[in-house]
């Protein structure tokens, strides 16, 4: 069976065997990695192209990093709420209500990306100080930040657009995007820094150049996906044509219903986000006074590391995908048995990516050509955290798992009481008398506390089910 008729066997209420379950986890995952990977290289050849301008430039970039982390995270938060909701209705065969979804999204997403965006322009040039920058970095993070800000909404609708895709079950679309954006960066970047000579500037305007490209592909593409696809219109419509017949049916279904439960989904992750990302901020300020060197390591060591967790990420992506749509089904057997399947894969992953990340790490640093101090330091920090990766890809996946079950106020919390409780106060007593390497063990053991909390409670929460019957003929798939 092909990837789309297992996912309408899965909606239809169809048996899955084992093995076709494993299937369905690899046809869907090995593309959501492969998107996740490239994203995340985009990073690293960003960071690697900034790098060759020196220790100054990296620091620039590096000190306002969690701040647009917070600002995308917010971005992201909203754009969850409303594709978990697509994921329940496409689950459920409710197309209509899917499409809707989508329908209601978009100009709901802008605007919120927009006020954001606005906000983080205005604040720009007061932001590297008051993160403790050096003064001689300042004026570049403040444009670094402005530019990518200005942008918020192209990041926005990104994240919306791959995630209604991954929803529906398409996730070769995002994947292919995010390799040619990825293509992109590369020559945007080497147009921008170095031909221009725009420096850090020039690695904020090549990303974006690339991302809004990559949107434009995307939204291409969510417009023709079946699930969210309009029915034909009759070919002879009533008087007032079909603009008129449109309007009526936007009057006549409210989409306050829609924004509402994006809202309701989205605003513990918000929180959280806010709270993650003023985590992050607290951890830039206990790292900055280390110096330019510590804190252009730091930024070099959180690319690179990124390399690492993505496949979980990837992983996840798929998880939300399938027990969201099997929870929409109504089908609980599936939902413990793809929580279980994709849990492990994204532990056995995360490990295999931690054990090459220890071995290799002087060789990753190495390809990024920093200064040789800022390099050596790089790869201490970087075996440190190889550790915890096991287990951040438990809480990576489960945290998936959590979301696409609608459950966003517990695994939340999870996160906060860990990064605050352990992370934060740990990195504040260790980083005067162990540098940054204090910084990052501090963070090591939040990480592998954080994954066996999310492993204990989805052991509670996601409990075993006798499968269902299957319920007979299914209904045709959306034209």
């Amino acid at each position: 069976m092909t990837k789309d008729e297992l996912l309408h066997a899965l909606r239809g209420g169809e048996d899955l065997t084992r093995r076709q379950q494993l299937k369905l986890v690899v046809l869907l995952g090995g593309p959501a990695m492969m998107a996740q990977m490239a994203g995340i290289l985009m990073q690293y050849i960003d960071a690697s192209m900034v790098a060759r301008l020196g220790a100054g430039a990296m620091g620039s970039i590096g000190l306002v990093c969690s701040s647009l982390w917070l600002a995308m995270g917010l971005c992201s938060a909203l754009a969850t709420g409303f594709y978990v909701m697509a994921s329940h209705r496409v689950g459920a065969r409710k197309y209509g209500e899917a499409r809707r979804v989508m329908n209601v999204s978009i100009p709901a997403s802008l605007a919120w990306s927009i006020g954001l965006g606005a906000l983080g322009w205005a604040l720009a040039p007061w932001l590297p100080g008051w993160l403790g920058g050096e003064a001689t970095i300042q004026a570049d993070a403040a444009r670094y930040f402005r530019i990518l800000m200005l942008c918020m909404p192209v990041w926005q609708i990104n994240m919306l657009a791959s995630g209604l895709l991954r929803s529906a079950g398409n996730l070769k679309v995002p994947s292919m995007l995010n390799i040619m954006m990825c293509l992109l960066d590369v020559a945007f970047n080497y147009v921008f820094i170095f031909w221009l000579g725009m420096g850090v500037e020039g690695a904020a305007w090549g990303t974006v150049a690339a991302e809004a490209i990559a949107m434009a592909g995307l939204l291409v593409c969510l417009f023709r996906q079946k699930e969210y696809k309009a029915p034909k219109p009759p070919s002879y419509p009533p008087k007032g044509g079909r603009f008129s017949m449109g309007l009526q049916s936007l009057l006549k279904h409210s989409p306050l219903g829609e924004v509402e439960e994006a809202i309701r989904l989205a605003t513990p992750m918000g929180f959280e986000r806010i709270f993650l990302v003023g985590a992050q901020i607290a951890s830039t300020v206990i790292v900055a006074p280390l110096g330019t060197v510590a804190l252009a390591a730091n930024a070099l060591g959180i690319t690179i590391e990124s390399l690492c967790y993505m496949p979980g990420f990837g992983i996840g992506d798929a998880a939300s995908t399938l027990v969201g749509q099997s929870h929409g089904a109504g089908r609980p057997a599936l939902v413990f048995s793809f929580s279980r399947i994709t849990l492990w894969l994204g532990v056995g992953v995360m490990t295999l990516m931690g054990t090459i990340m220890f071995i290799g790490a002087p060789a990753l640093v190495g390809l990024m050509g920093p200064e040789a101090e800022v390099g050596s330091l790089c790869a201490h920090i970087l075996r440190i955290e190889a550790f915890a990766e096991p287990m951040y890809g438990a809480s990576i996946v489960g945290y998936c798992i959590f979301v696409a079950l609608g459950d966003s106020k517990m695994p939340c919390l999870m996160n906060l009481a860990t990064i605050w409780g352990i992370r934060i106060t740990l990195a504040a007593l260790l980083a005067p008398t162990y540098g940054l390497p204090g910084v990052w063990l501090a963070m090591a053991i939040e990480l592998t506390v954080r994954g066996l909390i999310f492993l204990l409670r989805l052991h509670f929460k996601v409990k075993p089910h006798p499968v269902k019957a299957a319920s007979g003929t299914l209904p045709p798939l959306p034209e």
